[in-house]
């Protein structure tokens, strides 16, 4: 309700005259209270600055016994010109240490020390100044007086407490008040008013344009007013027939180039000199993972790869590229009816992922093959080129740890060269799989045996738990206790001296399954999707001490993928790592789930 023009339109009005009259009041009030606080000061200060009245106060008459009550009396025959009523405006007198000698009740009394008494008392004393300072937010109005008489010292105290300007500042009040209620009602009525003879047109506006959006031009809308909302009317109707001709020139066009590129392979999307989509196919549409409506502009599609004013005054065509999610697109962008007001930009797409990935993976691999044999081949120069230059003087001990080194690091070379050559033939389609049936709990106790010893070196507690009843399988058992030692391996390796191992294999329907679960160090969760690439390792330092070569996971998931098995990353709670290896009971074959 509060979002239609016409509310808008009574409130404005409304806030309006709130506005004013708060605005009005609070200046009226500040003025009478202003007002009064200046007549008060004006009216003690022409009081007190007469002679006679000075000459009186000051002067004793003989030896007076009390000097406060011979004050109060001078002052009596002024106090219709001082205002003092002893209601609203009291006076008292007070000795020099700030005692209240003369009170309107006639009792002693203790004032609040005000800052205009507080200055007559500690300065006004010494210097004959009057303390009459004003204070706009006070409720009272004071002015002390220090006085001189007989040799004594005294203050004359006046103190309104601005009953009379409070009174009429609240009848003031309730006149604003009653006249804010009045002009409210008036601003209301007067506004429903505006705001009907306004809004009527403006919504004949806004059906027509549902109308145009519907793409219904039958009907024009009636110019009723000869203001600017009648122009704007005639404006309107005249952009309805313009837009409708330009959606059937559209539509012609359209349709022509439809059947062109309706089974085209790479994706084509066409662009108006305005930037709006003419045309795209439905393979432009996958190319891009979202739809390409006629609200599509060039700018949201490709604006960051070249701006459609370079399209349209390039002399040939433009080139460039697109990375969409985890795809790689190279586009050709062309103008075409050059100088024509119907003229536009075309865009062809094309899918280059699979040769970017390759090429990318081929730059790794070489640079991952460069890194891994450096270092083996640095050590085994530098340790070849020591005994070289010292032949003869090292000891025999020395001599034999060095070599030692230099046969380790060219074991470490083997193994990355087999593993290669492994990797090799798969990729080639030459490593093919030796199927045989065997028995699946004996190749996991197998596995079990030949990797306790290495687990007990480390201090680690190696569990194994196997369901009763395992079938046989078919599989290229050597290969599968490879994939089987790979990842045992790997949580031996990187497993903290006195952690835990625990396997796990049984059979789920016409599956076999092994889970090695570990508290090593784990995976982080931003690298868990790269576990299975080609050099890949958590810990570099730690992987080459321990003889890694980041292959033995991209060799186990190329073996089972061969077997239409599958191997994953669990999720669990708590550091180190969960790996869930399954394969099909009767071999590659079987595709049942």
């Amino acid at each position: 309700m509060l979002r239609s023009l016409h509310m808008k339109l009574v409130m404005i009005m409304v806030l309006l005259i709130l506005s004013l009259m708060m605005v009005v009041g609070a200046f009226l009030i500040n003025s009478v209270t202003a007002f009064y606080l200046e007549d008060f000061y004006s009216q003690m200060g022409e009081v007190f600055q007469e002679p006679s009245l000075y000459h009186d106060l000051t002067t004793p008459s003989g030896e007076e016994e009390n000097g406060a009550e011979q004050l109060a009396l001078v002052l009596e025959a002024y106090a219709g010109e001082l205002g003092v009523d002893n209601r609203n405006r009291k006076l008292y007198i007070l000795d020099g240490n700030g005692v209240c000698r003369v009170s309107p009740d006639g009792e002693e009394v203790q004032l609040e020390y005000t800052e205009n008494l507080l200055f007559a008392m500690t300065t006004g004393l010494e210097t004959n100044e009057v303390g009459d300072e004003s204070n706009l937010a006070a409720d009272y109005m004071d002015v002390a007086v220090p006085i001189h008489r007989g040799g004594q010292e005294y203050i004359i105290y006046i103190l309104d407490n601005k009953a009379t300007s409070n009174d009429l500042t609240n009848q003031m009040l309730v006149l604003i008040i009653e006249s804010l209620v009045f002009g409210l009602i008036i601003s209301i009525l007067l506004s429903f008013l505006l705001s009907k003879t306004m809004i009527t047109p403006i919504q004949s506006l806004t059906e027509g344009a549902m109308r145009v959006a519907e793409r219904d031009f039958s009907r024009k809308i009636e110019v009723s007013s000869q203001d600017e909302i009648g122009v704007l009317t005639d404006t309107f109707n005249d952009m309805a027939g313009q837009l409708q001709d330009t959606l059937r020139q559209v539509e012609n066009e359209r349709n022509k180039l439809d059947t062109l590129f309706l089974h085209m392979t790479d994706g084509v999307v066409a662009f108006s000199r305005a930037g709006r989509v003419i045309h795209s196919n439905p393979a432009a549409a996958r190319m891009l993972r979202r739809r390409i409506g006629e609200e599509t502009t060039y700018e949201e599609l490709f604006g960051n790869t070249a701006a459609l004013e370079q399209v349209l005054s390039a002399p040939d065509h433009l080139e460039g590229d697109l990375p969409v999610r985890d795809r790689y697109l190279e586009l050709l962008m062309a103008p075409f009816d050059r100088g024509r007001e119907g003229g536009g930009a075309l865009v062809v797409i094309h899918d280059v992922t699979e040769q970017r990935k390759n090429e990318e993976m081929r730059r790794e691999f070489v640079a991952n093959v460069s890194h891994e044999l450096r270092t083996p081949l640095t050590n085994i120069r530098s340790y070849a080129e020591t005994l070289t230059d010292n032949a003869g003087d090292l000891p025999p001990d020395m001599e034999k740890k060095f070599l030692g080194v230099i046969l380790n690091e060219s074991d470490r070379m083997t193994h990355i060269v087999q593993d290669l050559l492994t990797l090799s033939r798969f990729d080639s389609e030459r490593g093919e799989l030796k199927l045989t049936r065997f028995s699946f709990e004996d190749a996991v106790q197998d596995m079990y045996n030949a990797v306790y010893m290495e687990a007990q070196k480390h201090s680690h507690a190696l569990t194994l738990e196997l369901e009763p009843g395992m079938p046989e399988i078919l599989a290229d058992r050597e290969r599968i206790l490879q994939v089987m030692m790979n990842i045992v391996s790997n949580s031996i390796k990187y497993t903290p001296d006195g952690g835990h191992i625990d396997i796990y294999a049984g059979r789920k329907q016409n599956r076999v399954w092994m889970i090695v679960n570990d508290d090593g160090i784990g995976i982080p969760e931003e690298d868990r999707p790269r576990i299975f690439e080609r050099f890949y390792r958590v810990d570099k330092a730690r992987s080459r001490q321990s003889g890694g070569t980041g292959l033995g996971l991209s060799i186990a998931k190329e073996i089972v993928e061969r077997h239409q098995g599958r191997i994953t990353l669990l999720r669990k709670e708590g550091p180190g790592l969960a790996i869930r290896l399954e394969l099909n009971i009767e071999g590659p074959g079987d595709g049942n789930e």
